[in-house]
């Protein structure tokens, strides 16, 4: 059993009304090189708030904050690079190629389906990704430094050719490598082939944050799969959760945190998530490594083609029945203006 102990909580095809069929994902994210993480232009700090350290540990501290659009927006557009190598992102009402932040989605492709959409027009589909903020193990005293920038002459230094020095053009904050985010990850009514390309898109982004074709490098890892009737706790209260584990096993909470130890300490807290209201089932390490596998095996060279294909076309029962509705809404408005 790996993957298949999830299927009272898939759903057998794509629905228009959600079923309380719920999967959800621990997910690890740590960061491999420096980045940056705000929602404002250059020289604003990144993304903090102020919490209790635990649980038990009621001092306040300053945690970063990986937010939801900064999670899913990468994880979208990689999923979206293999819809377009397929020729699977359909044409808009516009007859243009469906696009992300154009309001004007084509509301039929795989992303629209998943990912959800808000066209101007007045059509929308709620995402059955949900999402919420990832927040920083260690404070942000401990994992923030400041980087000054320096404008590099054409010879390659930073003097120009009389000798004059560069100025600085701005210091601005960035992540230290090594910095870990616990995340969790809410899948609804989404089916087998979803939920693998949902997985597939969080393992296969590397990049997040600003300037990400220069740093941003992140690695995920999914560290535990639940499915039930009802959502798992919240990213904060793991993070919580974690931070008084470490207390109370008296190993130390300091940068760089060793990543065998927090995993370690991130599934003893997991382990107990079985008894609460609404989950009813957890893989096994041995069926998680399983499941990953599958879905790698998905996204191999030799099924990927196979296999988007195959996602795509399970939506087209409900593109007819989409298609069927627009032309009697053009029909009644002809027969209405003779």
């Amino acid at each position: 059993m790996s993957i298949e102990k999830l299927n009272p909580f898939f759903a057998p095809s794509y629905e228009n009304f959600p079923k309380g069929r719920t999967i959800g994902l621990v997910v690890l994210r740590t960061s491999l090189s420096e980045l940056i993480l705000r929602t404002e232009g250059t020289g604003e700090p990144m993304c903090r708030e102020f919490v209790q350290a635990g649980q038990q540990d009621k001092q306040v501290v300053q945690r970063l904050v990986m937010t939801k659009r900064k999670q899913v927006a990468p994880e979208r557009r990689k999923g979206r690079e293999y819809l377009r190598a397929y020729d699977l992102l359909r044409l808009n009402k516009e007859g243009v190629a469906c696009a992300l932040n154009t309001n004007a989605p084509c509301e039929m492709c795989v992303d629209c389906f998943l990912y959800g959409f808000a066209a101007g027009g007045g059509g929308a589909q709620k995402s059955r990704i949900w999402t919420e903020d990832a927040f920083s193990i260690l404070t942000a005293a401990d994992t923030l430094s400041d980087r000054t920038i320096n404008a590099i002459f054409e010879n390659g230094t930073m003097r120009d050719e009389k000798g004059n020095p560069s100025t600085a053009l701005n210091t601005s904050e960035y992540i230290k490598p090594g910095v870990h985010f616990l995340d969790i990850v809410t899948l609804k009514d989404v089916t087998i082939d979803e939920f693998r390309y949902i997985v597939g898109n969080i393992l296969l982004t590397s990049r997040y944050g600003a300037v990400s074709s220069r740093v941003g490098r992140m690695e995920n890892q999914v560290l535990g799969i639940f499915g039930g009737i009802a959502e798992l706790p919240s990213s904060l209260e793991l993070v919580k959760a974690v931070h008084d584990q470490f207390m109370t096993s008296n190993k130390p909470l300091e940068h760089p945190l060793d990543n065998g130890e927090l995993i370690e300490v991130t599934h003893t807290v997991i382990s107990s998530w079985i008894n609460r209201r609404g989950i009813s089932v957890k893989l096994s390490d041995e069926e998680l490594e399983m499941t990953i596998a599958d879905v790698d095996r998905h996204w191999s060279d030799a099924e990927r083609e196979r296999f988007l294909k195959r996602m795509d076309a399970s939506y087209e029962p409900f593109r007819q029945v989409s298609e069927k509705k627009s032309k009697s809404k053009k029909k009644e408005t002809v027969e209405a203006g003779n």
